[in-house]
């Protein structure tokens, strides 16, 4: 099936912007810090205070007691193109002890990007999820309530400037290295746009021939990136997630002769004929065996493994014997 550049590809120096800031959370019910774990709230309430014209001593700022305010991280993307005075949402993660952040407000905080200038400024009610009544209002859930968001908190103060292209050309990125789709995609180009418009400078990058003028521009990388491209059929690959005992596999993922065993478990994958009546995977649960047929399917082996009890372990230790014996034809990854 048919993807489009957007979705394979992203335009080199179009990207966003980390920002980060330290704030506080102030109107809280009682479930803010515990100011003598967390002495950086203190300090952080004494430096706002100092700045609005209230000076306290130091044996006044150890003595307060401060349950209703809480110590955040502000974090937020400032995306391409972002303007000064366009509104961004504000995620605001607890970094003390705070039990919950439900109905604080956020003071004005300051996001800095990774250069340490000033990029927004962020503030407002924080919203808190994860706490709700039954039906009935009889029962309450809660889950998660030392993280929360602003959405249209930040307010961007400085832009960052995007290049769009060098030297009259564009380049797009491709979001895995790929030689066959680098060249579906340079050969789509050139049918829709005109032959000489894009040319592939290597597995990952294309180069297109753009026009001069910024409005041209424009107009040009909205019908590119809606063109449509057939991608290469990807590399065989297994993904195994031993925590969560997941097991992703593609269609090209296949299995040559070999025997397994592991423990009680045993696999065989013959090279002769599929098993007794047809079948390609053939389970013994009493002897804790399989027998498998030279091309079966590893869907079809990992289901049977699961039957016969394999954990997670079992399966990740069965598919890496398979693979360094050379007989799983396919990249095996663990996440």
């Amino acid at each position: 099936m048919a993807e489009r550049v957007k979705d394979l590809a992203s335009l080199q120096g179009v990207r966003n912007n980390q920002l980060i800031g330290y704030g506080i959370v102030v109107g809280l019910d009682g479930t803010g810090d515990q100011t003598t774990q967390t002495p950086f709230t203190t300090q952080a309430m004494g430096n706002m205070l100092s700045q609005m014209g209230i000076n306290l001593t130091a044996d006044q700022a150890t003595k307060l007691q401060l349950k209703n305010v809480a110590a955040v991280m502000v974090t937020a993307n400032l995306g391409a193109f972002a303007r000064p005075g366009q509104a961004l949402d504000v995620t605001v993660s607890s970094i003390g002890n705070a039990k919950s952040l439900r109905g604080g407000t956020l003071l004005l905080t300051q996001l800095k990007g990774a250069d340490g200038q000033v990029y927004g400024i962020a503030q407002g009610n924080v919203m808190v999820g994860g706490a709700g009544a039954g039906a009935g209002g009889a029962a309450v859930t809660v889950n998660h309530l030392a993280a929360g968001r602003i959405p249209g908190g930040a307010t961007v103060e400085r832009t960052v400037p995007t290049a769009l292209g060098q030297g009259g050309y564009l380049y797009y990125e491709l979001a895995e290295s790929d030689f066959g789709t680098a060249m579906n995609m340079v050969s789509a180009i050139n049918k829709a746009m005109g032959e000489g418009t894009a040319q592939a400078i290597d597995g990952r990058r294309i180069a297109l021939r753009a026009p001069d003028s910024a409005d041209a521009r424009v107009s040009f990388l909205g019908r590119v990136e809606n063109i449509e491209v057939r991608a290469a059929v990807a590399q065989a690959r297994v993904v195994v997630n031993p925590r969560t005992g997941s097991v992703v596999m593609n269609q090209r993922v296949a299995l040559l002769p070999c025997a397994v065993a592991h423990g009680n478990l045993s696999v065989v994958v013959d090279a002769g004929q599929p098993g007794r009546g047809g079948a390609d995977v053939q389970v013994n649960q009493d002897g804790g065996s399989l027998t498998v047929a030279a091309g079966a399917s590893l869907a079809d082996v990992v289901k049977a493994l699961n039957s016969l009890g394999a954990n997670p372990m079992d399966l990740l230790a069965i598919l890496q014997a398979m693979k360094a014996a050379g007989a799983l034809r396919a990249e095996l990854e663990v996440i």
